[in-house]
């Protein structure tokens, strides 16, 4: 009978060996987060039933990177897996002959653990790193966009862009990826399904996904699919009449403000874009008279001259309707982020300066 294995999720080789061993044996890996104190790391391998048995053919089981409560087990099968790294190497052309992947980003998280499945699973050449390296030869990287802010991609081929909204016009050989784990990672790229994705909207905007890469289903057995295989992803955006996919961002997010709706992330890009601000995020706060009012929680780009609500204000009016504009600014050191560089919304006024 296979069973669950929990490995340390190192950004090293070992964790490559150490995975293929499992899957030798016919066990499932649950890749567990080094940077987790020890008593989280516990809580997570019991809570996902380390060391018990698995369906035959399950391959992973991911923990989600939920901000609250037990993290959530994704299951993932080989078949799945085979399907999605096919899928993602014929988009990008992948030639194990020729092309290397560098994995740098956290191997417990989806968007670092893909890299190695697809390497390991098409043949193709991988280097791990437990963080980017810029002198390291490769053709093929995933980066989160905090990332491509700061660091110079121009030497790869292509680099996978994920783990946020993020769709502001990046270099030609940036990728926009749009996926979570329970699809197994990024399923459309460059607003385009891989082949075998289908992606529809209910008529709210919500948007679903159907493929052979997406989870089996829970850690505690249940199945959030439907029965004609759609996930309810919890994103809202849409699907043109040629099928290219545009994502506002999580239901949760909208803010809506004086009756108005606003995407944080279309905020953020228009704000991103101001010299004085190094870093933002865009949240709302209950308001009584507005229902909710449009937060800029920003990291000034020079501490000694931060800018004003007023300036932003106007930033943002320039290029967006008038109720997009922020109506209180918040100033912070640093945005507050997950495990896997998403901004932790929730926590976003936690830690206000102003």
């Amino acid at each position: 009978m296979p069973s669950l294995v929990a490995i340390e999720a190192e950004g090293s080789e070992r964790f490559v060996s150490e995975l293929q061993r499992a899957w030798d044996r016919g066990d499932a890996v649950l890749p567990i987060d080094p940077r987790l104190p020890a008593p989280a790391r516990a809580a997570v391998i019991e809570a996902l039933g380390a060391g018990l048995a698995v369906e035959e053919g399950d391959a992973l089981v991911v923990a989600t990177s939920g901000s609250t409560g037990t993290p959530k087990g994704v299951v993932l099968t080989h078949d799945a897996l085979a399907a999605a790294a096919a899928a993602v190497s014929t988009r990008l052309r992948v030639d194990p002959g020729t092309d290397r992947w560098l994995a740098c980003l956290p191997l417990s998280h989806v968007g670092g653990l893909g890299v190695v499945v697809r390497a390991v699973l098409t043949g193709t050449p991988l280097t791990v790193l437990p963080s980017f390296d810029s002198s390291v030869a490769a053709t093929l990287v995933a980066l989160v966009p905090t990332l491509l802010d700061r660091v110079d991609t121009s030497a790869y081929r292509a680099v996978l862009a994920g783990g946020s909204a993020d769709w502001r016009i990046r270099e030609a050989n940036v990728v926009h990826t749009y996926g979570m784990t329970e699809t197994g990672g990024g399923v459309v790229y460059d607003g385009v399904p891989l082949d075998g994705v289908d992606v529809r909207t209910e008529d709210d905007g919500r948007l679903l996904v159907r493929g052979p890469g997406l989870l089996r289903c829970y850690r505690d057995g249940t199945d959030p699919k439907d029965a004609e295989g759609w996930l309810a992803t919890g994103d809202v955006g849409t699907v043109a009449d040629d099928g290219r996919v545009v994502v506002r961002g999580r239901q949760g997010d909208l803010i809506v403000s004086g009756g108005e709706n606003v995407w944080p992330a279309d905020v953020e890009d228009v704000l991103r874009s101001h010299p004085a601000v190094a870093d933002v995020a865009v949240t709302g706060r209950a308001d009584p008279e507005w229902g909710a009012l449009v937060v800029a929680v920003v990291v000034p780009a020079d501490p000694a001259a931060v800018p004003t609500l007023d300036a932003l204000r106007a930033w943002v009016k320039e290029r967006r309707p008038a109720f997009a504009a922020p109506r209180e600014l918040v100033l912070v050191d640093a945005l507050p982020r997950a495990p896997g560089g998403k901004v932790a919304r929730a926590r976003l006024l936690e830690n206000e300066r102003l």
